[in-house]
């Protein structure tokens, strides 16, 4: 008999993960996306490079790991109690009518950077295709000069998505990124809907490993150019990559430069890109984990496999290649503009140049579409565990309701194409201002209301490995003090900008932004009441008997049990 749709939850069979690896596989393929490859080189070379690269592990160590930690461990704890979704996980940690409420954020985040991540997943898949039939290359024939070949690809790029002026979705003639972004879609919800290992864990675990296959191919491309143009010796791949890992600071001191509070900003704010740490995702991904699997080692595994990708193969091939073929002064804030720029507009003048650059390109921007899609297919699962666990929905509606969400929430994106506005103004809110507030909130309930004392039981259940003392203060005490410090000069610094140039902007512009605007604030307002729904569903149920925010200690071994222990 067909289950239906609407059988309560606590009689269907819990998901869990088939393997470790492959659980590792698919939290560091939420991690390794375009953020490692696009974001990362860009805000590493316009911020000093080495110099960069200072605060960035610091904010690693005293950011990145710790709260990862604590979302392994925390979410693993209320997977044992029978949650899934960060609403009922804080519950469960905070038996409190407001902590499920904090949990909304992590609803809406991976939700709402979704609708416009896809997109930008599909203009990866788009220029892969047009590497492999040829169009890329006929795009800057005509130019004589890289400056040329440049705005040729600029010109490609803005009339690629629309930025000229809105309604680019019912303008014309149905557009290239439009149809890629239909089939980037059906790729996503297949695969989503397969479920957690079906879908999800198998994908993760051909994807990653082809991912770095091609990354390493590219790699190896680039460590092997030499120097490409001999009338320039300066331009040579050991200058490349000193470019990128050298402190440049002008005129100043290394100690001046890391004196400018925005570089820890971005350095913080990249380590959350970088980790997915305050999405969300790695919550949920461990609610599915068994009672006594291990989170110390496997997230410890997670966070290493992706700075990998992002400091070994983003950094040493995206500013490198960049340098041999359009020179340092290409390099630089008032030139690269954003991250968008490097990478689909200035590397496909690299790859124009480049001895059988068609399919370097073509295995590039797969590749990114690889990474993007590991972390898309993530986005989606912690709202579709909350439909399922809160209103006892099958995997079938769960993903419909997403889907139908998602798509209403990409075309807006798409319509409102003019500068990319509302793509901007989503990622700067939910994928900036939302993500920092989640991961205070995390860190504070786990470490001071859940108390490290009961965190410390947690994590050392089925750990293959200790977490050194001196990370239980960070957690307590450094963790939360830097993400707030960090969190008030990142509003200080960005906040009165964003607002100056909204008042700034035409009639036309400011009412897209406000209209994206009211679209988070009413999606927020939508997760909420259903989270409240959702809380009394649970008392009625009985589920939220016995809740006590305590880890229960694993049982001593009786004298016997002692006895025969090697």
């Amino acid at each position: 008999m067909a289950r239906n749709d609407l059988t309560p939850v606590l009689a269907r069979p819990r998901e869990q993960w088939a393997s470790k690896i492959g659980v590792i596989l698919a939290v560091a393929g939420s991690a390794v996306g375009l953020g490692n490859f696009l974001r990362f080189p860009g805000v590493a070379a316009t911020n000093g490079g080495g110099v960069f690269m200072i605060p960035y592990f610091i904010s690693l160590l005293i950011l990145g790991i710790p709260i990862c930690w604590v979302e392994w461990s925390i979410g693993r704890y209320g997977g044992a109690r029978g949650f899934n979704s960060a609403p009922g996980i804080l519950l469960a940690l905070w038996p409190n009518r407001v902590s499920k409420y904090l949990g909304s954020l992590a609803l809406i985040i991976p939700v709402g950077i979704f609708m416009y991540y896809v997109y930008i997943e599909a203009w990866c898949l788009a220029y892969a295709y047009d590497y492999l039939s040829g169009a890329m290359a006929a795009y800057a024939r005509e130019a004589a000069t890289e400056q040329e070949a440049v705005a040729a690809y600029q010109r490609h790029f803005a009339d690629f998505v629309g930025m000229g002026e809105n309604g680019f979705l019912v303008r014309g003639s149905l557009q290239k990124s439009v149809v890629f972004l239909v089939i980037v879609f059906i790729i996503n919800f297949v695969l989503i809907y397969r479920g957690l290992t079906k879908g999800i864990e198998m994908f993760s675990k051909v994807a990653m490993p082809l991912l770095i296959l091609f990354a390493v191919m590219v790699l190896v491309r680039v460590l092997t150019l030499g120097t490409p143009n001999p009338e320039q010796p300066d331009k040579n791949i050991l200058n490349a990559l000193g470019f990128m890992w050298n402190p440049k600071t002008g005129d100043q001191t290394i100690w001046q430069a890391l004196a400018n509070p925005e570089m820890w900003l971005y350095a913080a704010s990249q380590i959350f890109f970088s980790l997915s740490v305050g999405f969300g995702i790695v919550l949920n991904y461990a609610s599915y984990l068994r009672s006594d699997d291990d989170v110390v080692l496997s997230g410890l595994t997670a966070s290493s496999t992706n700075e990998f990708c992002e400091v070994c193969l983003g950094g040493l091939i995206t500013i490198p290649v960049a340098f041999l073929f359009l020179g340092p002064e290409s390099l630089n804030k008032d030139v690269l503009g954003s991250s968008f720029s490097l990478g689909f507009i200035a590397l496909p003048t690299v790859f124009a140049r480049m001895p059988v650059g068609a399919l370097f390109g073509a295995i590039w921007f797969f590749m990114l579409f690889l990474a993007a899609i590991t972390s898309s297919l993530s986005m989606l699962q912690p709202a579709i565990a909350f439909f399922e666990e809160a209103f006892g929905m099958g995997r079938r509606l769960s993903v419909t309701c997403l889907g139908m969400l998602g798509a209403f929430g990409s075309l807006l994106v798409v319509f409102f194409s003019k500068n990319l506005l509302a793509l901007d103004t989503m990622d700067f809110w939910v994928g900036g201002v939302c993500i920092f507030i989640l991961a205070t909130i995390e860190v504070t309930l786990a470490s001071w209301v859940f108390g490290v004392r009961n965190l410390r039981i947690e994590v050392s259940r089925g750990a293959a490995m200790r977490i050194p003392g001196f990370f239980w203060f960070i957690i307590k005490y450094v963790s939360p003090t830097y993400l707030l410090v960090i969190f008030g000069l990142w509003v200080y610094y960005n906040l009165p900008t964003r607002i100056q140039d909204i008042r700034s902007m035409s009639s036309e512009d400011r009412g897209t932004v406000l209209l994206i605007l009211s679209f988070l604030t009413v999606l927020l307002i939508f997760f909420g009441l259903l989270i409240n729904l959702a809380g009394k569903r649970w008392r009625a149920e009985g589920r939220l008997d016995g809740l006590t925010g305590r880890a229960t200690p694993e049982p001593r071994p009786t004298v016997r049990e002692r006895s025969v222990i090697p």
